[in-house]
């Protein structure tokens, strides 16, 4: 039986349209995927991602465990920060991209993959070897995110805080319409300007604070957003997604997320075998394509193709571009073509279409 969030009624008065995501039974669109995708890069869109996993470290050496997991630098959090981060296996392929948030200086919440939760769980304890108290509270934890140039206004008018001043990648505890204690967080995957709230379930009415939010932006143009939108505007955002872009037989040198890295913040699991890769060269690397000729829209597994039609790589993600109304796609290519202006080509339909190496994101609103 598939499992639903705190939020599926909403969807269901909604009309949304459900599918099976990760076991998780969740709105994939509710009236357009287009729509929806404008909305938060002209307005404001609404996404329920309860769906995703939280983890407790607490104790005090919950910050010697969790920087023995990632590989940023935990040390530079202080309480109200967080950071992205990464966590790989010895091998230094990738267990889980996530949040990591400081709650006190001996408290932290991992933020995980909705798909990876088990998973990442049993690793979490693996590694953590007793050290701190780990729990895995995503059943008691409902998540909504608000994104779009107008979402700061839509909280605002609900608050007597200023969510319009949190820094991105800080947080705060406020109270949002009749609800007290929602963390705030200045995140969020759409490569917009938005905030992400969590909320404990036994403490908020999930479904009555989302129509309260609802109620509050309609006249922003806020509309409510499934994970078809979400998709779109993370990868036109050139945002990878864990078990696409990001898998356990890929790194994080590979996948572009280097900067992340933090060699010099000491032990962490996967540095010798990254450390090895970076001193040898990455010989691949996660990059994007942006199609040259209008109706070719690539897909996952499409195979990209250099100029003498040789595969290289093929497609990790991929569709169309609604702001560009281009076909773009991201994939794992040779180093040498990790760079922008290569003139290449993806196979759709066994027709080979020529297509331009890019720097992702493909499109933003600062440009």
């Amino acid at each position: 039986m598939l499992k639903r969030t705190p939020l599926f009624e909403v969807h269901r008065s909604f009309n949304a349209r459900l599918v099976d995501f990760y076991g998780f039974e969740m709105p994939v669109q509710y009236k357009s995927i287009k729509e929806e995708h404008i909305a938060v890069r002209k307005k404001a869109g609404m996404f329920d991602v309860s769906h995703m996993g939280e983890i407790l470290v607490r104790g005090e050496r919950a910050l010697e465990v969790v920087q023995d997991l990632t590989v940023n630098d935990a040390s530079k959090l202080k309480p109200g920060k967080a950071q992205y981060s990464v966590m790989c296996w010895e091998h230094g392929g990738i267990v889980d991209d996530l949040l990591v948030y400081c709650l006190s200086d001996v408290e932290y919440m991992m933020v995980i993959n909705g798909s990876n939760i088990e998973k990442d769980f049993n690793w979490i304890l693996e590694v953590n070897a007793g050290r701190a108290e780990v729990s895995n509270i995503s059943d008691e934890i409902g998540l909504i995110a608000v994104q779009g140039p107008e979402s700061a206004k839509v909280l605002k008018s609900l608050t007597t805080d200023r969510p319009d001043t949190i820094p991105q990648f800080e947080f705060r505890s406020m109270q949002i319409s009749d609800y007290e204690n929602i963390l705030v967080s200045a995140t969020g995957y759409t490569g917009e300007k938005g905030f992400e709230l969590y909320f404990n379930i036994r403490h908020v009415n999930a479904c009555d604070l989302w129509q309260n939010i609802m109620v509050a932006g309609d006249a922003l143009g806020l509309v409510p957003c499934g994970l078809g939108a979400r998709d779109t505007l993370r990868m036109e955002a050139g945002l990878p997604l864990y078990g696409n872009d990001l898998t356990q037989d890929t790194t994080p040198l590979e996948a572009r997320l280097g900067w992340l890295v933090k060699w010099d913040k000491g032990d962490f699991v996967g540095k010798e075998a990254l450390l090895k890769q970076k001193q040898e060269g990455v010989s691949r690397k996660l990059y994007g394509m942006v199609m040259k000729e209008p109706k070719r829209i690539p897909r996952i597994g499409s195979p990209i193709i250099d100029e003498n039609d040789n595969e290289i790589g093929e497609v990790t993600s991929g569709g169309l571009s609604v702001m560009l109304d281009k076909g773009i796609a991201m994939g794992y290519v040779p180093a040498s073509y990790a760079g922008p202006g290569h003139e290449i080509g993806i196979t759709i339909r066994n027709r080979h279409c020529p297509c331009e190496t890019v720097k992702p994101p493909f499109y933003s609103n600062s440009k």
